[in-house]
């Protein structure tokens, strides 16, 4: 079918809609960046992992990074280049399979490495060992995403490295970022240079983690690409890693909703929809932050509210379920579509079937303007999570 990307009528069922002609746009900044910086830049299963989109991926990038098995497994299998791979900790029972789908292997601890570097290397003999190293320096402002904050469990710092590495570690991995600036990139470097930069001939390779939201429209590309040419012009001979996740996705497709219904208590209106904050926008409420909502404004909901003022709530029987306000032009009527912006990076990847809510659907709105049909979800999937 074709699709409206504006008002996506037609769509009666809850449904995230990635849309090509803007994942392009992202992809092709990003093949630029790396073009022209000289790094490789890799994508973040954990921001996004549509697999059905990746032949698309794989005409701008080689590569992927993992975090767990299961990511690992679906580079090697489903984007067919073993993975870039962190895990904060990995166990005995995982560590030969995922060494086995895995071109660099980063450990988070030396004791870590210790424990697993031997096994790893029977598993997979021309594996590339790192380290996940903390500079005790971050600009982001939220504690929940804020991987150096002080007790952090992620990376070592400079103190309780050993001058002199192990004979097998090539590289040095951090990450530092979350949606930051060029700006944010270029003062956190000097904090890795002057804690590590005496490891550096050590190595073959660092990689600079993700957070790094290039296609943002208010991004500095150039400011990036500069910071990376000079990085490499003082160390000619490591390889420059990024692997950002959300830069991928950025601002490209929607969830797509329905009004079910319009309930009010104490003057407030809630239009209730056909999804859930709790179960398919979880960052909402874990930030938090407020969506956009397309044709609406949000607004204050200590102030007086306007005649077409709502909540809107989920549809689970979670009290806490919902978010407000926005301001609409006009009465909402049950059947209309309330277009979330932005929710394919992260949200996709951390839904749940919390309730036996229905879960979204997932769609392709291909540059021709026909909508393809990538998951859609049943009673199955809920039932076989508690097998």
């Amino acid at each position: 079918m074709k699709v409206d990307i504006e008002t996506f009528q037609g769509i009666a069922c809850p449904m995230y809609v990635l849309e090509e002609v803007r994942l392009r746009r992202n992809l092709s900044l990003v093949a630029q960046v790396a073009r022209e910086a000289g790094v490789e830049v890799i994508l973040a299963f954990k921001a996004f992992a549509l697999w059905k989109t990746f032949p698309i991926f794989k005409e701008y990038i080689r590569a992927t990074t993992a975090s767990s098995l299961n990511e690992a497994r679906l580079a090697f299998e489903e984007f067919g280049s073993a993975a870039h791979t962190f895990s904060p900790a990995y166990t005995d029972d995982e560590i030969d399979a995922i060494a086995r789908c895995s071109s660099h292997l980063q450990f988070n601890s030396l004791t870590q490495y210790a424990r697993f570097h031997e096994r790893a290397k029977q598993a997979h003999p021309a594996i590339s060992f790192g380290l996940r190293i903390n500079p005790e320096y971050s600009e982001v402002g939220t504690a929940l995403y804020n991987p150096c904050a002080p007790g952090t469990r992620f990376g070592i710092t400079a103190d309780k490295l050993p001058q002199q590495l192990p004979n097998d570690i090539e590289g040095f991995h951090c990450h530092c970022h979350c949606e930051s600036g060029a700006d944010t990139f270029a003062r956190t470097l000097q904090h890795i240079e002057a804690k590590f930069a005496k490891w550096f001939p050590q190595l073959k390779w660092i990689n600079f983690g993700g957070g790094h939201l290039m296609t943002r429209a208010d991004y500095d590309v150039m400011l990036l690409v500069d910071v990376l040419q000079r990085f490499r012009q003082r160390y000619p001979w490591l390889h420059v890693i990024l692997e950002p996740g959300s830069a991928f996705a950025w601002q490209t497709g929607p969830l797509v909703s329905q009004v079910v219904d319009v309930v009010e208590d104490r003057g407030i209106k809630t239009a209730i929809l056909n999804v859930s904050f709790t179960c398919h926008m979880p960052d909402c409420l874990e930030m938090p932050y407020f969506p956009t909502v397309r044709h609406a404004e949000h607004i204050d909901p200590a102030a007086e509210q306007p005649q077409h003022a709502y909540r809107l709530g989920g549809n689970s029987c979670l009290s806490g379920d919902f978010m407000g306000d926005w301001l609409f032009d006009h009465a909402l009527h049950v059947g209309e579509n309330i277009i979330f912006e932005d929710m394919l990076h992260y949200t996709t990847v951390k839904t749940n079937m919390f309730n036996g809510i229905s879960h979204p659907a997932i769609a392709l709105a291909k540059a021709d303007g026909t909508l393809q049909m990538l998951r859609e979800f049943g009673y199955e999937d809920y039932r076989s999570r508690m097998d």
